[in-house]
């Protein structure tokens, strides 16, 4: 027997309003994060190189 709430149907979970904004506002802040952590490895690698990495011979 399967319960049937207000937020489910047939098609699946609807969502309200809010949560979609919820769920947006979510997601662009893990997208901010994880593009702050590759500038911040980026940034460490090249520091941890050194300037001498832009004078080696070709």
């Amino acid at each position: 027997m399967q319960v049937i709430t207000e937020a489910m149907t047939e098609d699946g979970i609807k969502l309200t309003e809010e949560q979609k904004k919820r769920r947006r506002s979510r997601s662009i802040a893990i997208a901010l994060a994880l593009a702050g952590m590759v500038l911040l490895f980026y940034v460490v690698t090249i520091v941890k190189l050194g300037p001498g990495v832009l004078q080696r011979p070709l």
